[in-house]
């Protein structure tokens, strides 16, 4: 069993991450309950307390919601029909290669239909959501410390480990199972990729939805900064659906262990944080009794246009990239999702054949900078930030500026991993390609 190099500071660093993560989370659902999302300050540490006993307990209500929602997924996952994937050769499992069921966009329409027949007639009201978002985001994070501790002694214990410290701390931080998989009906599922395409994305749009039918509830109209919101996150999560088959292969499937990193973020992290402009948009409309005033029409407009050329920069270069590499491996297959963006498969691409028998695209927008699609993703969550510009607020832009540092730090391993794999061949393709995120400038 090979032992790996920490990152993050080590345990250290582990602890803290755990700690903001925590953090974070509560605090924007305690600053948009006490100040209309601008910074909390309570006056005592009593304060504090009844505040979060106010806004943040968990409820039967809120576990029912959250774990139903779960347990859906699950199940969608398990008995709807889907695009069959290999994933990568696993080298600390001889090389073997997992079946992937990509079903995430017959679940995601699915889901969709569901709930807005259940909406509509009253069954299930989606404005529940923002109504218990404090109450849902505490038990969110309760299940998904009490997931990563079972997981981490459950890998430990069946003895299918990978890649150990051997510091417990950090390990549990960083996982200790590669492909944590479980038989529901018969069927396969992976539990990391579950997570990560279907339970963070499609919990955190029902999120931004909720925030929308409020807004709707309480003025008979959507403001535009909220239905530049749902439109962007329409965009994004649509793509995470329709392109499935093209997961299995990448770094988080193939390397990242299963810990508490991507379990708390997946299930917890991402819908609760990134769904703070959607909720900052409603308190202060509610706030104001004015969804409209001090919008600007000229910045939504600017915003839309980035939007949807910076989207298109995204979706289509990873297309690219994943398709380059399926049909090296013989495994492309045209698929009719909605919507296939413009000059997302190259024909006869330029690339470059390295010493370990891998190669690197250097074609399409690959040949202008090594990371187009995480200059893409930078842009993407700035609007998000920006589209809050009629209350101005700092909080709005933790998004983008933590996104940001995530982005820089996942590139720095990026560039560790391939300098060691591919050495001398990593520096001829920097030569060949000597920016990483703007053509010209960096």
């Amino acid at each position: 069993m090979s032992k790996e190099q920490k990152e993050f500071g080590g345990t250290i660093g582990a602890i803290g991450l755990m700690i903001f993560s925590h953090f974070v989370p509560f605090y924007f659902t305690l600053s948009l309950r006490y100040n209309s999302g601008g910074p909390y300050f309570p006056l005592s540490f009593n304060e504090f307390i009844e505040n979060f006993k106010e806004t943040c307990s968990p409820t039967w209500s809120a576990f029912y919601l959250y774990t139903g929602f779960c347990l859906l997924q699950l199940i969608f996952a398990a008995i709807l029909p889907g695009f069959k994937v290999k994933g990568l050769p696993v080298p600390t499992e001889n090389n073997r290669q997992y079946t992937y069921n990509c079903n995430a966009l017959a679940s995601w329409y699915l889901t969709l239909i569901l709930l807005t027949i259940f909406h509509i007639t009253g069954i299930f009201r989606l404005t529940i959501l923002v109504d218990q978002f404090g109450s849902v985001l505490c038990v969110a994070v309760i299940c998904s410390d009490i997931l990563s501790v079972f997981i981490y002694f459950y890998a430990i214990q069946t003895n299918q480990t990978c890649r150990m410290t051997h510091s417990p701390i950090y390990d549990f931080f960083m996982g200790v199972w590669l492909n944590p998989r479980v038989k529901i009906l018969g069927q396969d599922i992976d539990l990391k990729m579950l997570a990560e395409v279907r339970l963070s994305w499609l919990l955190l749009f029902l999120l931004i939805v909720s925030a929308a039918l409020k807004q709707y509830e309480a003025f008979h109209i959507v403001s535009w900064p909220m239905i530049f919101i749902l439109t962007a996150q329409l965009l994004y999560i649509n793509a995470c659906m329709k392109g499935e088959e093209c997961i299995p292969t990448t770094w988080d499937i193939f390397y990242e262990k299963w810990g508490w990193m991507l379990i708390y973020w997946n299930l917890a992290g991402v819908p609760f944080v990134y769904a703070f402009q959607a909720n900052y948009i409603l308190v202060n409309s509610l706030r104001t009794q004015k969804p409209t005033e001090g919008t600007s029409m000229i910045l939504i407009i600017v915003l839309f246009i980035v939007l949807f050329f910076a989207y298109y920069i995204w979706d289509s270069s990873q297309a690219q990239k994943n398709r380059f590499r399926m049909k090296q491996r013989g495994t492309y297959v045209p698929r009719n999702t909605f919507p296939q963006v413009p000059w997302n498969t190259l024909k006869d691409p330029k690339y470059l054949k390295t010493n370990c028998g891998s190669t690197l695209l250097i074609d399409g927008w690959w040949k202008y900078c090594r990371k187009p699609h995480y200059t893409a993703d930078i842009c993407m969550a700035t609007c998000w930030a920006l589209s809050c510009h009629q209350w101005p607020g700092v909080l709005p832009y933790f998004y983008p500026i933590f996104f940001f540092g995530m982005i820089i730090h996942r590139y720095t391993r990026d560039v560790s991993r391939c300098k060691t794999k591919y050495g001398k061949d990593w520096t001829i393709y920097c030569e060949k390609v000597p920016y990483a995120f703007i053509p010209g400038l960096i």
